[in-house]
């Protein structure tokens, strides 16, 4: 019986916490309205842009970029190597929109062991205006992007982030990448937020060029693997803020397949662990899977039907993630419930992996992330 009792409490327990954490990410989660340009002498901004590669929606995140309803921007396109593919693309688009203040800039200046990083440092000295948005090349920026930015702004802000969520995916498996970033991911990171714990995420952040040059410039960034879990502590270090955006930006998926969901989630939850592991370790008990172990266990001492048991858990599970997804505008499907059912089941074994060594992939190099950044090696490709 004490068994029992134990365990539907820390079921019912773990089954509120995921509703609260809905409730209190709803609370500072807006759905997508359209802010006009600033009245008057607006900030100019530099956008810088870190690419890699062609993707499907490559050429259409690009004109996304040059059609800003922001009176003064520039665009700084940071590619590491002159071969790479995406290099035909960025001069094209530059010569499509002439009217765009927009530069290609090639190198690698190897400050760490995070290529993202490396890629940026060139762009972010070679900006222009004091306000920079470093953004990645595969967010799909609506008209009103710098103003979502700008208008999370305070007085005592250090860092203005937006979160990806993941939209137009293509296949089973892209379904579930979106059940990864929005509903869970970016789920935890606005409920974080709710109640001051305010997290960078290196999608699209927006920087006081002054103020980070008066801190280390770009390369203080470097002090982590991942520049986000840098930028958090940089920030709280000067007793600042980080802020989210009230809607946050799309990235479309397209076509996913699970071995490329597992590679990405498996350095992500490896980076959380090195950098962030107080936070990491309860990683576990965010997915369906512990409180639904814990109320069949409950369920089978006092001899109530399993089926039911895990209707019901799955249910208040599960719900109430499709109703945030839909009221806030995300992408939701029929079959939304069963790519979440998934992905808790990959959960765990996310969890296991982020604890473990061994080598991850990053942007196309095997990488074995250590409890510190230098101790991040980088191998041959497909070592």
């Amino acid at each position: 019986m004490e068994l029992t009792l134990i365990a539907a409490t820390l079921s019912a327990a773990l089954i509120l916490s995921n509703l609260a954490s809905i409730l209190l990410a709803a609370s500072r989660l807006k759905r997508r309205r359209t802010i006009a340009p600033p009245a008057g002498k607006p900030r100019p901004v530099s956008i810088v842009v870190p690419s890699r590669g062609v993707e499907p929606f490559t050429q259409e995140t690009l004109e996304r970029a040059f059609s800003l309803d922001w009176p003064r921007y520039e665009l700084v396109f940071c590619v590491a190597h002159a071969d790479d593919p995406v290099v035909r693309l960025i001069r094209a688009a530059i010569a499509r929109f002439p009217k765009v203040p927009a530069r290609l800039l090639i190198g690698d200046d190897r400050i760490s062991a995070n290529p993202k990083l490396n890629n940026c440092v060139k762009g972010w000295e070679a900006a222009r205006h004091d306000w920079v948005i470093l953004a990645d090349s595969n967010v799909l920026m609506p008209r009103d992007y710098v103003q979502h930015l700008m208008a999370a702004w305070r007085p005592d802000t250090g860092l203005v982030c937006s979160t990806p969520i993941g939209s137009r995916p293509a296949g089973f498996w892209a379904e579930v990448e979106c059940a990864f970033l929005n509903t869970l991911q970016a789920r935890w990171q606005y409920a974080g937020d709710a109640l001051g714990l305010g997290f960078a995420q290196g999608k699209s952040m927006l920087w006081n060029k002054p103020m980070l040059d008066a801190n280390g410039g770009i390369r203080a960034l470097a002090a982590e693997i991942a520049e986000d879990a840098a930028a958090t502590k940089l920030v709280n270090g000067l007793g600042l803020r980080v802020n989210l955006v009230a809607a946050p930006f799309e990235q479309p998926l397209g076509r996913r397949t699970f071995d490329e969901i597992w590679s990405r989630q498996a350095r992500w939850a490896r980076l959380r662990r090195v950098t962030f592991p107080l936070f990491f370790a309860p990683e576990i008990l965010t997915g369906a899977v512990v409180p639904l172990v814990l109320a069949l266990v409950a369920a089978s001492a006092a001899g109530v039907s399993l089926w039911a048991t895990a209707i019901a858990v799955l249910a208040a599970f599960y719900l109430p993630e499709c109703a945030l997804a839909g009221s806030k505008g995300w992408h939701l499907s029929p079959r939304m419930v069963a790519a979440i059912l998934v992905r808790d089941m990959i959960l765990p074994a996310m969890w296991v992996r982020g604890w473990l060594g061994g080598a991850v992939d990053w942007r196309g190099n095997a990488m074995t992330i250590g409890t510190k950044a230098a101790e991040l090696e980088e191998t041959p490709s497909g070592a």
